[in-house]
């Protein structure tokens, strides 16, 4: 089925084309209609098209070591998948199906090898749209990176957490170990010092039975502090590893203009030795 050019100005990779360019394109490229449920394409099928959502959804997953299905990414309107194996042409490494009755562009190398030959301003186009979408991934990469860890860990606790963390934090403390000391004691000496008249005689069967039903209530409130310190621990070292990595990615980035300085002064250099001999 021919692809209109005005269903192509509505796809945000091809935003920065003109007329005549999403002409040649749409005359290129085809749309091809999905029922729901009906699988795309499969995990090593040959990745000769990609496909760009037009309408309705689609779902593309991968199988985990354990052969589960992950979902990998949910293409919306405008957005595309499968273009990492139509241009590399490689096998897919994942498989998609549409969830819904779904209409896509199809579209290959041939195509974008025919636009670029016919209007090769039309490269720089594309490599605008996706150097902004890299500038902002790069953005949110480095957002996130930089978030201070107990902005994300109050973000995702809830008021049961905060309360068994206070309570933790109470029922490990000098001041609840003073205070309870204190009441045993007081407690003790009443019922000691009334006899017969006592209301709890020793053994002190209800200061027992009071004990033991506060320890039944803080066990679980203790361990669901600990379980909870332990997320944090795992949200802390998890942001850890994301700044290390972006500390990473920029040496090299570094790394690398340097080396490109150094091979333009070496470049220069010889230039001027021959220039002098």
């Amino acid at each position: 089925m021919a692809c209109p050019p005005e269903v192509l100005r509505d796809v945000p990779l091809f935003s920065n084309l003109d007329d005549d360019e999403l002409r040649i394109l749409a005359a290129q490229v085809e749309l091809h209609q999905f029922a729901a449920r009906q699988r795309i394409f499969r995990i090593g099928d040959p990745g000769v098209r990609a496909f760009i959502v037009v309408s309705g959804a689609v779902r593309v997953t991968v199988l985990d070591e354990d052969n589960q299905e992950v979902i990998l990414q949910e293409p919306g309107r405008g957005e595309f998948f499968g273009f990492a194996s139509m241009l590399e042409q490689t096998p897919h490494m994942a498989e998609a199906t549409a969830t819904e009755p779904t209409q896509c562009i199809e579209i290959d190398r041939q195509d974008f090898t025919n636009l670029f030959q016919q209007r090769p301003h039309a490269v720089l186009d594309i490599l605008a749209f996706l150097g902004r979408q890299l500038h902002n991934a790069h953005q949110l990469a480095r957002a996130r990176s930089m978030r201070p860890p107990q902005e994300v860990i109050d973000e995702s606790e809830t008021f049961g957490e905060r309360i068994a963390d206070h309570v933790a934090a109470f029922g490990g403390s000098w001041t609840f170990i003073t205070i309870f000391a204190a009441f045993m004691i007081i407690y003790a000496a009443i019922n000691v010092w009334l006899g017969l008249r006592a209301w709890d005689p020793y053994p002190f069967i209800l200061l027992n039975l009071f004990l033991s039903m506060l320890a039944a209530i803080q066990a679980p409130i203790i361990m669901m502090s600990q379980n909870r310190q332990d997320k944090k621990d795992r949200i802390r070292s998890e942001m850890d590893f994301d700044v290390n990595r972006h500390a990473r990615v920029e040496l090299q980035g570094v790394a690398q203009k340097l080396s490109t300085v150094a091979d333009q002064i070496s470049d220069i250099e010889d230039m001027l030795r021959q220039k002098v001999s």
